[in-house]
């Protein structure tokens, strides 16, 4: 028969701790399992409002690597554990989470998990609302989730034990410091041993005792301690109200600290957003080689070059929906679809410069105002085309598992997909470059960019150069289309955000210059990107703009002039 455990049952407390450590403990604990003697001289103490015998009957659980230790004491310590009363035995047990039709679930022993059975043999079912759960006063409850809290410290995973050990290190909990130190002369990972050393410095700042506190100031000051910042500001604040308290060198010795993270915090704010302003500057120079060699080549200013970009960012969408489909999003060939979205964003964004070319701009050289007119057309037909077929909402294009993730250095996060990005971009540059130095067509686009006449009078195809030397451009221009999908949003908007900044880049290069392209899209990504945190994306834009335009007025040809026989003769 269940009876419902009350004040008369004085024993239930140690009984299910007692079950807890006897029953699951030699599942994974490190602590020494009490012997059967231990246990009756335990029972037979009836401390069972005395948390000095429980607490470290619970203690000897942590580090237990069993699911059904974890489930029970969370359970426990939320009023979900139950005694049932059986031939003077009792029997600590949880309910099911799946119930009947009435509301009742089987009742599961704490010990192993089997069910509970009945006078007839079969599962006993109760419901919840008809039990009365074990008590737990809120000093047990502290113990357990103190159990539950260091139970993480030792999980499988270096990034969980280090997760786990920054959030216990906050609680600044003077009791965690055993297991602290503990954990530390054992511990291999190195991110996880700093973290310890830091969570353990953090706690000792609330320490009565100067030859504690001090040294644990000067130790997350040599740490850069950026989650003991807080904790730090607290203790100068405290500090120089109760100078009589703390001494008059904490306060020193805090501010010292204090000054000494901020600078690496300013630092690393500076470092990582130069690196956000380099990737921003590699998907910058991608997009804007096609449009200074087209420009160069072509005198077109062509307006629909944004949303080009966003072709190849949509097309990267679908090869990444198609590779879901074929393969499933954990699928091990879906991480494959982005090197297989560059291609097919250079192809695709490639066929619809081609289409633009042939259709419209082919009709409208040496007439610049015109094909502006034309080519903004285009984008605004484009941008509603792509918000017809995909809505008006962003999409969502995930990162490969090998993009996803950063790289650490001194706080400062390198995302991977930044990272290739940067590489992509270095890569296309050197490949443009041997294309236009190295090839036929790279000769005779040269040529026509120095003087057309001359190269059409010398039996070169100005018109089919200008066809795929705009292709070329197109596609390159898709491509970065697709590295923007792994650092921002993708929308039919998309290319809006980042023509402006790809003319600025041509221009300030030098139109149709490589080496110039690069250096101004260095320029113009990483300054935006360093001034925006200071006066804003708007204001740091239209600084960066006035600068180019300042810049222009003593050096109309941008950074490096392209040489064109046609103006010197």
């Amino acid at each position: 028969m269940t009876r419902l455990p009350s004040p008369t049952f004085p024993l239930s407390l140690l009984t299910l701790t007692l079950a807890l450590l006897f029953f699951l403990a030699p599942f994974g604990a490190p602590a020494q399992t009490p012997t059967p003697q231990a246990r009756a001289t335990h029972l037979e103490a009836n401390h069972y409002d005395d948390l000095d015998v429980q607490a470290p009957l619970l203690q000897k659980l942590i580090g237990v690597d069993d699911p059904l230790v974890l489930a029970t004491l969370t359970a426990w310590r939320g009023g979900s554990v139950f005694l049932h009363e059986e031939n003077d035995t009792r029997i600590p047990f949880t309910l099911d989470p799946q119930v009947d039709g009435e509301g009742r679930a089987k009742a599961l022993k704490v010990t192993d998990g089997a069910p509970i059975l009945g006078a007839d043999n079969q599962p006993l079912l109760l419901s919840a609302p008809d039990l009365t759960p074990v008590d737990a006063s809120s000093r047990l409850r502290r113990t357990i989730k103190m159990v539950l809290d260091l139970h993480a410290i030792g999980h499988p995973n270096p990034k969980i034990r280090r997760d786990a050990v920054i959030k216990l290190g906050q609680e600044q909990n003077p009791d965690y410091l055993p297991h602290f130190d503990a954990r530390l002369a054992t511990e291999q990972g190195a991110e996880v041993r700093v973290a310890l050393d830091e969570a353990i410095a953090t706690t000792q700042l609330i320490s009565e005792d100067p030859a504690v506190r001090l040294p644990a100031i000067q130790r997350l000051k040599t740490l850069r301690s950026i989650n003991g910042l807080t904790f730090l500001q607290q203790l100068e604040t405290e500090a120089l109200k109760d100078p009589a308290k703390y001494g008059p060198e904490t306060a020193v010795t805090a501010k010292s600290a204090i000054v000494a993270i901020e600078n690496y915090i300013r630092w690393g704010n500076l470092f990582g957003t130069a690196f956000r302003g380099l990737s921003l500057s590699a998907v910058l120079l991608v997009a804007a080689l096609g449009l200074a060699i087209t420009f160069g080549l072509m005198g077109v200013i062509n307006m629909a070059h944004g949303e080009i970009i966003m072709v190849g960012a949509y097309t990267a969408y679908v090869t990444q929906n198609l590779f879901t489909y074929w393969f499933g999003a954990a699928g091990p060939g879906f991480d494959t679809y982005f090197l297989a979205a560059l291609v097919a964003s250079f192809i695709i964004a490639g066929l619809v410069g081609l289409g633009l070319e042939r259709g419209i701009i082919r009709f409208l050289y040496k007439r610049p105002l015109e094909s502006l007119l034309a080519t903004w057309g285009v984008s605004l037909v484009l941008q509603q085309v792509f918000r017809h077929i995909f809505g008006a909402a962003n999409v969502q294009v995930s990162s490969p598992s090998w993009l996803s993730g950063s790289f650490v250095i001194n706080d400062v996060l390198l995302a991977y997909n930044r990272l290739f990005v940067i590489a992509f971009a270095v890569l296309i540059v050197v490949g443009t470059f041997l294309i236009l130095t190295r090839t036929s067509l790279g000769l005779q686009v040269r040529a026509v960019m120095q003087n057309r006449a001359m190269a059409s009078a010398l039996g070169v195809r100005t018109d089919r150069v200008n066809m795929f030397t705009f292709a070329f451009g197109s596609g390159l221009a898709g491509m970065a289309g697709a590295c923007l999908s792994q650092i921002g949003n993708v929308g039919p908007s998309l290319g809006q955000n980042y023509i402006v900044d790809c003319f600025m880049v041509v221009v300030l290069g030098g139109v149709g210059s490589l080496v110039g392209s690069v250096w101004a899209s260095l320029g113009v990504g990483v300054t935006d990107q360093i001034l925006q945190p200071w006066l804003g994306a708007v204001m740091g834009k239209i600084t960066v703009l006035a600068a180019i335009i300042l810049f222009l007025q003593w050096r109309p040809a941008g950074l490096f002039a392209t040489r064109s026989r046609s103006l010197e003769g």
